[in-house]
């Protein structure tokens, strides 16, 4: 590993150190970004002064870019010592200035200062992404969450175009094709949560207003976009979700204004910069779009808001606390979606998506506790995953049933007042919490928050013929659990509810009293974290009755339990997709439809037998191609059936008349055939072999823009022949250019279709190349290469012998391979256990 790669890792005992010698007070920040639009040069001038106080002679800053060229302590000019990730001052006094001079690298790895060019009008757009350690590509600063400042941007940028950073501009210079750009200092916070963007973006303008608090909103995105942008709904849910904030935490919103801005090539779904929220593109839609995804989008609009006052006003000490601002979020984003949007199904979407996303990570070798040990940055980057996130805001969901939501909401108003602008640690939330509610909440953490793994309940019966309800809770042991029963009956051929029993339980084994029903759902109204089974009269029922149940969230359940049955070998899989077949074609929610739909897919090309799979493979796309045409003209189930139908198709061919067809103006009625899903539709015919290059360009030339382009680079990385798969592989790990959207795109064409006969041969090469490509590229790509060029082959011998020789490889790397072999070793035994 080279000096800087080794570096730039820092530890958790060396921030604590430093931050206990060094009390940073202002930083300003200094940005020349006039020669943005010039592709050749590859970088920027940054111009960094830090005050602060210390109590040690040494200590080092941190900066990544292309050049240091001078470092001034205290007015006097120092030599530089820098090693490509820290720069060492000595020397200090008790009080500081240090002004360092540099040269920061435009990115196109969507880490610090991403820039794009815009292949439909040429212009060139800027914005920035730090989480959790990228400002240092932008300016010297001290990159650790504890060592908040007030900070200072002066940005220089071409004339014309739109500059923003975390407060609003207090001052303007108009030059020669230039502008000069002064933005007023920050209240205290975080270098990660500094943000810039410029460019000629476009902006739609709003205003939120409560009591004598009036807040300025705006609405950005790339000028070819704007037509494409839903601004009147994102500023709609901006103020339904302020009014809920402001009034839940009776703390009001304290940054001053609220631009949020829609960035291209973005890593990752949003990033909750005081001031200026950054968001991924892919909430802006360009064709036809569901009103799942619109509720998505609301829900990390929300998300991001509620992060506010949960990682921005209050921010954790440490990465080990990482729970305290993104479970918060999770759950207030879906909760205040629920409570004052008109998005009321967001429990159900999160029971059904966000949770199955929280299971799966939860199972793997490599879980962690909620409140993780995190001991680096890079340990740090791979613990944004489905239990700080999803978990999180589960268990969350149930501390509410412990305490009740009066105590919950209580708490966090005192847990902001006491730590405003300052870092905390768990036993401060805990403290709080503690006090308003009078519950143990040292006891509530150990088992919630300090241990690992999902629980597994379900209904027997023991000796004596009693009703007893299991906790299987594996290494963690048996947690306490709040929640509901719930009991339905089948009435003229629908399931009806009957009532919901209360239960609490903290034992392996509860005896309960359950009446006769055709449905028994544990864990009904999602009270808790844990996989609910069915029994198998209830699994009977809704095998037959499934749709017929009224409630999102009921139903969301129920797909839930079946598919965590499905993934843990105990419901086959061929059964679970005839119950897809069944019941997935009358789900009135598009949200739980298309979660459906996806596992229906996966189970298709991962669990189902090997001798079944073709066959399995040949029905589940000839059912999606039957839901399709019986599908509501112009329904979002129509368009939810359109992608899946193009996603089935990629495997076998059986069905390239029917996709060419529509690609020719014979679709289906109603169905809006635009951009992205004539480009879903042709990447299908390509992965089979059944559209030209030429085809695939003149597509291109159609859509001449950014996704346009992205689309193209996967459709013709997936034909089905060995020299181009041998190319995307090639161009994979050596085109340097590569961007991060067109990285992904190339693996996903390598992978197509499933063709292992074309990408097997890759398999040995895979596991010569990824410590190298991890010493190498930066961690957002290095990550890509990693997961997304995993060989998905039954012989786990590859990887097994990588890992016993490279236990000295970096935490973060390994337990990428970990989990990616867990996954393949599920493959296998879930296989295994088909009926």
């Amino acid at each position: 590993m080279s000096s800087a790669n080794a570096t730039a890792n820092l530890s958790r005992e060396e921030t604590a150190e430093r931050a206990e010698h060094i009390t940073v007070h202002s930083i300003r920040v200094e940005l020349d970004l006039s020669g943005a639009p010039e592709r050749a040069r590859t970088g920027f001038p940054t111009v960094t002064t830090l005050t602060f106080d210390a109590t040690a002679s040494e200590t080092w800053i941190d900066f990544i870019g292309e050049s240091v060229s001078r470092v001034v302590v205290n007015d006097e000019a120092r030599e530089v010592r820098w090693d490509g990730a820290r720069i060492v001052i000595d020397a200090l006094a008790e009080h500081n200035e240090v002004r360092i001079e540099a040269v920061a690298a435009y990115s196109r790895s969507g880490e610090g200062m991403h820039r794009f060019h815009d292949p439909v009008d040429g212009e060139t757009y800027l914005y920035t992404q730090y989480e959790p350690a990228d400002s240092r590509r932008v300016m010297a600063c001290f990159e650790q969450p504890d060592m908040k400042a007030a900070y200072t941007f002066e940005i220089v940028a071409p004339a014309g175009w739109h500059v923003l950073s975390n407060q609003s501009p207090v001052r303007v210079q108009d030059g020669i094709g230039v502008q000069r750009v002064e933005f007023a200092p920050t209240l205290p916070i975080s270098s990660y949560i500094t943000a810039v963007a410029a460019g000629p973006y476009a902006r739609i303008d709003g205003e939120w207003s409560r009591a004598d608090q009036r807040i300025d909103l705006g609405v950005l995105c790339r000028a070819s976009l704007a037509e494409h942008l839903e601004a009147d709904e994102i500023i709609e849910v901006t103020r339904q979700g302020l009014d809920f904030f402001s009034e839940a935490f009776d703390y009001p919103y304290p940054w001053g204004k609220y631009d949020q801005i829609f960035v291209p090539e973005y890593n990752l779904g949003a990033m909750e910069n005081p001031g200026l929220v950054t968001f991924t593109e892919a909430y802006i839609n360009r064709g036809a779009a569901t009103d799942a995804q619109r509720g998505g989008r609301a829900n990390t609009i929300l998300h991001e808001m509620a992060h506010m006052w949960f990682g921005d006003l209050v921010t954790m000490r440490w990465w080990d606390d990482l729970w305290l601002k993104e479970s918060f979020a999770d759950y207030m984003g879906t909760h205040a979606s629920a409570a004052a949007t008109r998005f009321t199904d967001a429990w159900a979407r999160f029971a059904n998506s966000r949770k199955t996303w929280a299971y799966r990570q939860d199972q793997l070798p490599t879980t962690h506790p909620i409140v993780a040990d995190i001991p680096d940055l890079e340990a740090a980057k791979l613990n944004f995953d489905g239990i700080t996130y999803a978990k999180g805001a589960a268990v969350l969901k149930q501390l509410v049933a412990f305490v009740g939501e009066d105590a919950f909401f209580e708490g966090a108003r005192r847990y902001f007042a006491a730590h405003a602008f300052g870092n905390t640690t768990l036993d401060d939330l805990l403290h709080q919490l503690g006090e308003v509610s009078g519950q143990d909440m040292r006891a509530w953490s150990r088992a919630w928050l300090e241990t690992s793994g999902v629980a597994t309940l379900w209904l027997e019966k023991d000796a004596d013929g009693r009703t007893v309800l299991v906790q299987d809770g594996g290494a963690a042991g048996a947690r306490p659990h709040r929640l509901r029963v719930g009991l339905y009956d089948l009435h003229d051929g629908r399931l009806q509810l009957r009532e919901r029993i209360e239960l609490g339980i903290q034992d392996e084994r509860t005896p309960v009293e359950i009446p006769d029903t055709d449905l028994v759902l544990l864990n009904d109204d999602d009270l808790t974290y844990a996989k609910a089974r069915l029994d198998e009269r209830s699994l009977a029922t809704v095998t037959e009755s499934l749709s017929t149940l009224d409630d999102d969230l009921v139903r969301g359940l129920v797909w839930s339990s079946l598919w965590n049955a499905t993934r843990d070998g105990e419901l086959g899989a061929e059964r679970y997709l005839d119950i897809v077949r069944r019941h997935a074609p009358a789900e009135a929610n598009v949200a739980l439809l298309t979660a459906v739909l996806a596992n229906a897919a996966f189970a298709v090309r991962h669990y189902v037998a090997d001798d079944a799979r073709e066959g399995q493979s040949r029905a589940w796309a000839d059912s999606t191609w039957s839901a399709l045409q019986s599908a509501d003209a112009g329904s979002d189930a129509q368009l939810a059936w359109a992608r899946a139908f193009a996603a089935a198709s990629a495997y076998g061919g059986a069905h390239d008349d029917a996709v060419r067809g529509i690609l020719n103006g014979d679709a289906p009625r109603g169905l809006p055939v635009d951009a992205d899903l004539r480009w879903l539709m042709l990447t299908a015919l390509s992965t089979t072999g059944a559209a030209t290059v030429d085809e695939i360009t003149a597509e291109h030339a159609a859509d001449d823009t950014a996704t346009g382009r992205t689309a193209e680079i996967r459709a013709l990385a997936s034909r089905p022949h060995a020299a181009v798969r041998a190319a995307a592989w090639d161009s994979a790990w050596n085109d340097l250019a590569l961007s991060n959207d067109h990285l992904d795109a190339t693996i996903a064409g390598f992978r197509a279709g499933g063709r292992r006969d074309l990408i097997a041969a890759f398999d040995a090469e895979y596991f010569e190349r990824i410590r190298g490509a991890w010493e190498t590229r930066s961690i957002e790509l290095a990550q890509r290469l990693v997961v997304g060029l995993f060989p998905e082959t039954p012989d786990t011998a590859l990887v097994d012998g990588w890992l016993e020789q490279n236990a000295d490889a970096p935490g973060a790397l390994r337990r990428l391979v970990i989990e990616a072999r867990d996954d393949l070793a599920r493959d296998v035994r879930v296989r295994a256990a088909q009926p």
